[in-house]
Parts: structure tokens; C-alpha cells; sequence
């Protein structure tokens, strides 16, 4: 459980995990360099919780990689630090995972704190993505957010990603993935690392009957210059990394008009930060092509499938024009 200032929600979440689950637990939490006395508050609430203190904030990734390492267990359960649980969803997860040698990561259905009939924004009710790299989910379309219903409950529950704010994965699979991917920092490293799963012929999985609560935006705002230039940025990063080479000899040029088409709607909708933070995205992927030619080396390195196999579990169609041209609001209606 990476963690970075909060001491009431950090109380919150952990005391929520130990009265929702009877299965035995190791609990790492680790210190992304907080400030506020955190380290103190959790030893004198939680002395049983192992504590791993980093020196500088290493982010989303980095936390989940340090955590990574210091846990025994054969199954890791990441897990936002603003988060609620219902009783049982560990174990309804783990029934499915152990059952089930081909899954690597499963994800609960994930609803929002503060208005617990609609679905959260990270993650909803299981993690899809375009061929484009522009990631959605079951019940959550850009900023459109759906009531739920159970209307999800019962489609197939292949997905492509699984939400960091909840997923249960093989630890053994996480290591030959090559865990998180730290120039991410936060945002989308799931989906970069559930990608590699993929790769390696793995499937990802959504348990609908194990729910938890999200407080979505409390670390880091929506509406911020950082975390729209991190999602844009890490959305490219994605699709470069992962994809074979004539895949991006195809589909970047593609990718490319699309991002023209937000920039000239950010314009239009006077969304400034937007605007900088897509020309900021590109900026940082033309001038860093040693950390992108490393990443895919190390893709290379695990693939056993080929892009075309992966493809089948995307969206064919750019999803921002379904939802911005052709008024498509819901999931369902992609379908």
C-alpha cells in the first residue's frame, strides 16, 4: 500500500482491511517520504503493520515496487491507501485467482465513497483500453460515470486491466513481468504492466461479487496540470512500449490526429492545462528515447504472444470519437 500524507485516510482504509477479511495478512505499507508524521501515527495504531520508509517519493510505482519486494506471500493485493472495503472481498478474489492458473491480476468492483450507487472513476466495474492506448472501463467513459445497476455483473469477465486501486495478482507473474514500470511514476502503470501480463499469455479478471469504496482524486485531483500530463504521457508511453514495431509504424499516426483533435478541443473548451499538458506528453517522449528503447528491450524480452493476439481484447474503434462525436456516454453501448 504506497502511501504519501493522510494520516485519517491511511487509519481509515487499514482499519476497514483487517475487519473485512479473515485471511491472513502480511500489510506493508510503504512511506512515499511523507511529511505530516504519518510513519508515527500508523506504528502507534497499527504496530503489527510492517512499515517500508522511503527517502524521496517515488511514486505510485515506485511504492508498489518496494512493497513488491518486501512481501512473503504468493498473492500481492495492491491497494490505494483511500480506500473502504466490504466484507469478504479478498477472499471472493482469491477464490478466483486460485482456481484459475492462466489469471494473473483480478479486480473488484470498485464504487465511489461518496456516492456508493455509481460506480468510482478508477477502475468501475473492470479496466478496457482502444487499440489507440486511450484506457476506459465498464461503467466509466471519459468523465461520464454510470449508476450501478448490477448491469455488469454478469458479461464475460475477461478485461484488460485491473485497477491499481485494487487488484490481487501473482507476485510470481509480477516478477517476470518486470514489475512496475517507475517512469510512470502514477498513472496507468497498471495498465503498462497488465499489458506485459497480456504479452506473456496471461488473462485479467473482474470479480463483481467483491466490492470496495474509493475516494477518487483525494491524492491527486483530477482537474490538475500533473495528473492530465501524466495520463496523456503515460498513455503514449503504453502503446510505445508494448506494441511491436510495424503495430506503432501503423497505429501512431493514428494516435497522433487524435491528439490534434484534443488539442483543438481543449481550445475550443479554454481547457489550458490540457492543452500544455498534451504538447508536454510528446515533448517528453521525443527527448527521452533511452528509457523507451530500454522498456521495450525489456518487452521483447518477455513477449510470447503476438500484438495481434493482444488486440483482440481491445476496443477497434478510437473511443474518444464514440464519446465525443457519436454521443456514446455508457459502456454498454459500445458493445
Amino acid at each position: 500500500m504506497p502511501h504519501h500524507n493522510g494520516k485519517e485516510i491511511i487509519f481509515d482504509c487499514i482499519n476497514s482491511l483487517i475487519k473485512s477479511t479473515k485471511a491472513p495478512l502480511e500489510i506493508i505499507v510503504v512511506d512515499n517520504a511523507s511529511s505530516d508524521g504519518s510513519i508515527e501515527f500508523i506504528k502507534d495504531k497499527f504496530p503489527f503493520v510492517k512499515i517500508v520508509r522511503l527517502n524521496e517519493n517515488r511514486g505510485f510505482a515506485g511504492g508498489c515496487n518496494a512493497g513488491i519486494m518486501e512481501a512473503c506471500a504468493d498473492y500481492i493485493l495492491i491497494l490505494n491507501n483511500d480506500t473502504i472495503h466490504e466484507s469478504g472481498f479478498i477472499e471472493k478474489m482469491l477464490t478466483v485467482i486460485e482456481k484459475n492458473r492462466e489469471v494473473a491480476a483480478v479486480q473488484p468492483k470498485i464504487l465511489s465513497f461518496y456516492e456508493k450507487e455509481k460506480f468510482d472513476y478508477s477502475g468501475a466495474c473492470g479496466g478496457e483500453i482502444d487499440i489507440f492506448g486511450f484506457p476506459f472501463a465498464r461503467g466509466r467513459l471519459f468523465e461520464s460515470i454510470e449508476y450501478d445497476y448490477g448491469q455488469y455483473d454478469d458479461l464475460h469477465d475477461s478485461i484488460f486491466w485491473a485497477s491499481g486501486t485494487c487488484m490481487l495478482a501473482r507476485k510470481e507473474v509480477i516478477e517476470k513481468a518486470g514489475y512496475f514500470n517507475e517512469t510512470f511514476f502514477a498513472h496507468m502503470e497498471e495498465i503498462d504492466l497488465q499489458w506485459r501480463m497480456h504479452l506473456m499469455g496471461y488473462e485479467i479478471r473482474i470479480v463483481p461479487e467483491a466490492v470496495i469504496y474509493h475516494r477518487s482524486g483525494y491524492t491527486l485531483d483530477k482537474e490538475t496540470y500533473l495528473k492530465k500530463y501524466l495520463n496523456h504521457r503515460n498513455s503514449l508511453l503504453t502503446i510505445i512500449l508494448n506494441y511491436g514495431f510495424f503495430t506503432i509504424i501503423y497505429l501512431y499516426p493514428i494516435r497522433l490526429f487524435l491528439d490534434f483533435l484534443s488539442l483543438v478541443f481543449s481550445i475550443f473548451s479554454l481547457d489550458i492545462k490540457r492543452f500544455i499538458a498534451i504538447i508536454n506528453a510528446h515533448f517528453w517522449i521525443i527527448t527521452h528515447p533511452l528509457s523507451i528503447t530500454k522498456g521495450r528491450k525489456r518487452v521483447r524480452l518477455i513477449r510470447q504472444v503476438k500484438d495481434r493476439v493482444v488486440m483482440k481484447r481491445m476496443l477497434k474503434f478510437p473511443v474518444s470519437i464514440m464519446y465525443y462525436l457519436l454521443g456514446k456516454k455508457k459502456y454498454s453501448q459500445l458493445l
